[in-house]
C-alpha cells in the first residue's frame, strides 16, 4: 500500500517537473505526446487504478489526440488533446461513469481539488518518527487568515488611497526581498517558472491522486436510459410541488392528468408543425425549385446566417419540447399515437430544414470558396442531424434524457477525434486555389492562414498574382525607402506584385527564424514539412 501511495506522490511531483521541462517557452507539439506517454505509463503501473476495457479505449484515444497534435499542429488538435486529457482523468478515477458530461465534471473536480489531495498524501507520509502532518497543520492555520488579509487589504486599498500607497510600499519591499533570496539560491528560477511548475504538479496530481468520498458514480447510476412507467402520487413533499400548489393548485391538478397533457401536446405540435411547414414551403419554392441566390457575398452571407440562426432556435426548441412531453408516463399512454405522429413529423421537418441550410452553405462555398466559418456550418449541421436522429430514437424507443446526453456526448467526442485527422488550413487553401475559376477567390483570407500553408502559397504565387487587384495589395505600398510614402494614384500591377512577394518572403524568413529558435520539444510534422520545402526551394 505504501509503495502505491508513494508512486502517486512521486508521479505528481515528478510530473510537475517534467511538465515545466517540456512546456516552458515551447510550442505544444512533441512535448504533448511525451507527457501523454508519461500519464499512460504511470497509470498502468499504479495498481490502485482499475484497468478496464474502457480505460484502454480512452487511453488510446488520448494517445491518438497527442499524435494528431504532432502530425497536424492545429488549434483544433490541441483543444481535442485537452478534452481527451480531461476525459481520461475522469475515467481513471471514476471508471463506472457512462456520460461524457459527467466524466468532464469529475475531471474538473479532480483538478480543482488536486492541491488538497496532494497535501493529504504528504501528510500521510512517515519517516520513522518524523511526520509532515504537524508542519502542514501550521500551514493550514496560516493559509485561511492569509487569504482573508489579502482580500480585505485589496478592498481597503480601493476605499483609501493613502492606505493603498502604504500597502504598495510594504508589498513591494516584501516581494523584492523574496525575489532576491530566490535569485541568490536559484539563479535560473523565476517566479513565472515556479508557478508553471506548480501548474504542472496540480495537473499531474489531478491525474494520479484520486478524489475520495465523491459519489458521482452512485449518483449517475440512478439515471437510467430506458423510461419506466411511474405511478404519480397525489401528494408530494418536494419544495417545487408545494410552491406550485400554493400559486396554481388548479393547474397542478390538471397537470396530473395524462389526457390533458396529451391534448396540450397535440395542440402545440400541430401549431409548431404548421409554423415550420410555412418556412420549409418558402425554402422549397425559393431555394430548391427557384433560382439560386445571387452571386453576391452579402446575399449569400445573409441567407446562410439567417437560416442557421433559425435552425439553432428550431432544433433547441424541438428537443426541449419533445423531451418535455415525452419525459414520463405520456410515453405509455394508450392514446398517444397522434402526438407521436406529430412529433415525428416535426422531427422530419427539422431534418428538411437542416438540408435547406446545407444547400445554402453548399451554394455559399461554390461561389466564394471554403473558410473556417463555412466548414463550421457543415459541422454544426452534422451535429444537428445527429441530435434530431437521437431525439427520434428517444421518442420511438422510450429513452430518457440521460440517454440523449450520453449518446450525443459520445458521438461528439468521436467526431472531435475524427476531425483532427484533417489538415483544415491546407484543405482551405488547396480547395480555393483549385476551384479559382468557379469561385471569387479571397487572397486576403488565404494569406491570413497559419504558416503551414506557406508551401502552397509559394507554389501558387504566380496564380495568386491575378487576384491582387481585389486584395489589400491594391492599396498597399512597398516599404521601399526610395518611394514617396503617399501617392495620389493607385499602385500599378508591378507594385502590387512587389508588395505581395515582399510580404511572402518576409513570412518565409520569419518562419525559418522561429523554427531554428525552438527546441526538439516543439517539433511537429507540419512545421518540419514547411521548413523542408523552404530550404529545398531556397526561399
Amino acid at each position: 500500500m505504501k509503495q502505491r501511495i508513494d508512486l502517486q506522490l512521486i508521479a505528481a511531483i515528478g510530473g510537475g517537473i517534467l511538465f515545466t521541462f517540456l512546456f516552458w517557452m515551447e510550442k505544444q507539439a512533441l512535448n504533448l505526446l511525451i507527457y501523454t506517454l508519461f500519464l499512460i505509463i504511470i497509470t498502468l503501473l499504479d495498481q490502485e487504478k482499475p484497468k478496464t476495457k474502457k480505460y484502454y479505449i480512452i487511453a488510446g484515444s488520448h494517445l491518438l489526440a497527442a499524435i494528431l497534435v504532432v502530425v497536424n499542429q492545429s488549434v483544433l488538435n490541441i483543444i481535442t488533446w485537452y478534452i481527451s486529457f480531461a476525459v481520461m482523468i475522469g475515467l481513471i478515477h471514476f471508471p463506472l461513469l457512462r456520460n461524457i458530461f459527467t466524466v468532464l465534471l469529475s475531471a474538473f473536480l479532480q483538478i480543482i481539488t488536486a492541491p488538497i489531495n496532494l497535501l493529504k498524501k504528504i501528510m500521510a507520509i512517515h519517516f520513522r518518527s518524523l511526520s509532515f502532518k504537524p508542519v502542514l497543520k501550521i500551514v493550514k492555520y496560516i493559509i485561511i487568515p492569509f487569504f482573508a488579509i489579502m482580500l480585505f487589504s485589496m478592498l481597503y486599498s480601493e476605499a483609501n488611497t493613502v492606505f493603498a500607497n502604504y500597502l504598495n510600499r510594504i508589498t513591494t519591499g516584501i516581494t523584492t526581498f523574496i525575489n532576491n533570496i530566490v535569485i541568490f539560491l536559484f539563479p535560473e528560477l523565476s517566479f513565472e517558472r515556479f508557478m508553471h511548475t506548480v501548474l504542472g504538479i496540480v495537473l499531474s496530481a489531478g491525474a494520479f491522486i484520486g478524489l475520495k468520498r465523491l459519489e458521482l458514480e452512485k449518483i449517475e447510476a440512478g439515471f437510467g436510459e430506458q423510461l419506466v412507467r411511474e405511478h404519480r402520487s397525489k401528494t408530494s413533499n418536494s419544495i417545487g410541488y408545494m410552491f406550485i400548489e400554493v400559486f396554481a393548485e388548479g393547474l397542478l391538478k390538471r397537470m396530473m392528468a395524462l389526457k390533458t397533457e396529451n391534448i396540450i401536446g397535440i395542440i402545440s405540435f400541430t401549431a409548431l408543425n404548421l409554423l415550420l411547414l410555412s418556412l420549409n414551403t418558402i425554402d422549397i419554392t425559393t431555394l430548391w425549385l427557384g433560382k439560386n441566390i445571387e452571386s453576391n457575398g452579402a446575399k449569400y452571407s445573409d441567407a446562410l446566417h439567417d437560416g442557421t440562426n433559425v435552425l439553432i432556435v428550431s432544433i433547441v426548441i424541438a428537443m426541449m419540447i419533445i423531451v418535455y412531453f415525452f419525459r414520463g408516463n405520456l410515453n405509455f399512454y394508450s392514446k398517444n399515437k397522434t402526438i407521436r405522429l406529430l412529433a415525428y413529423l416535426w422531427i422530419f421537418q427539422n431534418i428538411f430544414l437542416v438540408c435547406s441550410v446545407l444547400l445554402r452553405d453548399y451554394q455559399y462555398v461554390s461561389a466564394l470558396g471554403l473558410t473556417y466559418k463555412r466548414i463550421g456550418v457543415f459541422v454544426f449541421l452534422l451535429l444537428c442531424t445527429i441530435g434530431v436522429v437521437t431525439v427520434y430514437i428517444k421518442v420511438a424507443q422510450q429513452k430518457t434524457f440521460f440517454y440523449l446526453c450520453k449518446i450525443n456526448g459520445f458521438i461528439w467526442y468521436i467526431l472531435l477525434l475524427v476531425f483532427g485527422f484533417v489538415n483544415w488550413d491546407v484543405l482551405i487553401v488547396s480547395y480555393n486555389i483549385n476551384n479559382r475559376d468557379s469561385i471569387n477567390l479571397d487572397l486576403d483570407h488565404l494569406t491570413d492562414l497559419p504558416d503551414k500553408t506557406l508551401p502552397l502559397l509559394n507554389k501558387n504565387k504566380v496564380i495568386l498574382r491575378k487576384y491582387l487587384s481585389t486584395s489589400k495589395y491594391a492599396s498597399k505600398w512597398s516599404n521601399d525607402t526610395t518611394r514617396i510614402a503617399t501617392k495620389p494614384t493607385a499602385p500599378t500591377d508591378a507594385e502590387q506584385i512587389l508588395a505581395f512577394e515582399k510580404d511572402l518572403n518576409q513570412r518565409n524568413s520569419a518562419f525559418k527564424t522561429k523554427y531554428n529558435e525552438i527546441s526538439w520539444l516543439s517539433w511537429n510534422y507540419r512545421d518540419w514539412q514547411t521548413m523542408q520545402f523552404l530550404t529545398k526551394n531556397h526561399l
